[in-house]
């Protein structure tokens, strides 16, 4: 039996109709059964929930929101469908049902099980569109609810993936549909034991893919990108990028773990563990071979350069004089572990503990607020965090030039600093 491919599609490659044409064209060749296409919610639309989130949260009128939100899908519909097709009153129904659950009240207490309920909308609306188009263009696809399929923990926006139950699920539930039709799904999203919608992190589509082809023991995984493939910067921020044309598990892991963009940090490990190959392609250029990550890959020490925004520098002093201890050091961590907060740099001196985070809504409040009665606690916000892998001295300074460094340190083979553009206000 030929094994299933997956077929992974993020925003930017449903962003608008052109966009989802586009898309068509790509499958248009190679869509044939056992066949998972996996699509994230259109364009921006995860940041407008998140902002509809926030003024709910405020008690602020979201409407106004909401209406440039339901109307941004309706255009992309009316470009793609003609008059009267049933896609419009779908996205009518799902904005009704959207306003349900924002008529619900919300608080700090509930703020991440809101989320999960809210936030799913994006991908369920993206997925019932393309799943439209390509049924109009010929191309028979089945659509299908991920949250039937991947079964999770009740931890709220950071869910952990129940493998046996999903694998499960995968293969009594959608491995039948498989043999007679390809499929089209959702990234981002689960359910937890009771039914009650879940999503496995920011950016998570890309470990859907994954989960789904770990499941259904597939034979490759590629993911779409605006990119050539997997790159050594993030074109976005640096210049004179380079190209890896194969990169293996434990390369692209390490890559991700610092942050990398182009791929979910969660994404390899399963694949890795069934060897399946990743393929990272363009959806600009679908025929250009791009990046497969593998386990045989050559390895490749070209610096690699890794850039993770929107950073918090908290640093923990002890107030008695005494030198930091594995006790002090457990307490910080339990209380991170608590929040869901995971350290994207550690560093240990004799007095004090310095970390840096992710800025996460309630999350520093709360992190502040738990740990005040240990430790005299400062930190700093809007940061960047650079990491540089296999970092060449010579060309370092490049990348601080123009900037404040509040924290770095170096290992045989990483450079990692927290930076501030130095014409900004200080804090």
């Amino acid at each position: 039996m030929t094994k299933t491919q997956i077929y992974k599609f993020g925003g930017a490659s449903v962003k608008d109709a052109p966009a989802v044409q586009n898309l068509a064209d790509i499958l248009r060749n190679r869509l044939r059964n056992n066949f998972v296409i996996v699509v994230s919610a259109m364009g921006k639309t995860t940041n407008h929930l998140e902002d509809i989130l926030s003024l709910k949260l405020e008690n602020l009128d979201y409407s106004k929101n909401s209406s440039i939100l339901k109307d941004f899908h309706l255009a992309i519909c009316k470009e793609l469908f003609p008059d009267g097709h049933v896609i419009f009153p779908k996205i009518e129904n799902y904005f009704i049902l959207l306003h349900h659950e924002l008529n619900k009240p919300i608080s700090k207490e509930n703020y991440d099980e809101y989320y999960d309920r809210i936030i799913g909308f994006g991908e369920l609306l993206s997925s019932r569109i393309v799943m439209e188009y390509l049924c109009s263009q010929n191309l028979l696809i089945l659509w299908q609810d991920a949250r039937e399929l991947i079964c999770t923990d009740s931890d709220f926006r950071f869910a952990k993936v129940d493998w046996e139950k999903t694998r499960r699920n995968c293969q009594t539930q959608l491995k039948p549909k498989l043999e007679q039709f390809p499929v089209l799904t959702q990234g981002f999203i689960g359910a937890d034991p009771m039914g009650r919608p879940t999503t496995l992190g920011r950016e998570g589509s890309d470990f859907t893919a994954a989960i789904l082809a770990a499941s259904l023991d597939a034979g490759s995984v590629t993911i779409w990108k605006d990119v050539p493939g997997v790159l050594n910067a993030d074109p976005k921020f640096f210049s004179d990028t380079k190209l890896f044309a194969e990169l293996d598990y434990q390369q692209a892991a390490q890559m991700t773990y610092y942050g990398a963009s182009v791929i979910h940090p969660k994404t390899i490990k399963p694949l890795a563990n069934a060897g399946i190959p990743l393929f990272v392609k363009s959806f600009l250029d679908p025929n250009s071979a791009g990046t497969k990550i593998h386990s045989s890959a050559v390895q490749i020490t070209i610096p690699t350069v890794v850039l993770k925004q929107n950073q918090i520098l908290v640093s923990f002093k002890v107030t008695d004089f005494k030198f930091i201890e594995e006790d002090q050091i457990h307490e910080v961590y339990e209380q991170l572990k608590a929040l869901k907060l995971r350290v994207n740099m550690l560093q240990v001196a004799a007095i004090s503990i310095s970390i840096v985070i992710d800025a996460q809504l309630f999350k520093l409040e709360k992190l502040l607020q738990n740990l005040k009665g240990s430790f005299e606690i400062r930190y700093n916000e809007g940061l960047e965090l650079l990491t540089i892998l296999h970092a060449d001295p010579d060309q370092t300074q490049v990348y601080l030039d123009g900037y404040d460094i509040l924290l770095n340190q170096s290992t045989r083979n990483t450079y990692q600093a927290v930076r501030r553009k130095i014409t900004e206000k200080p804090f």
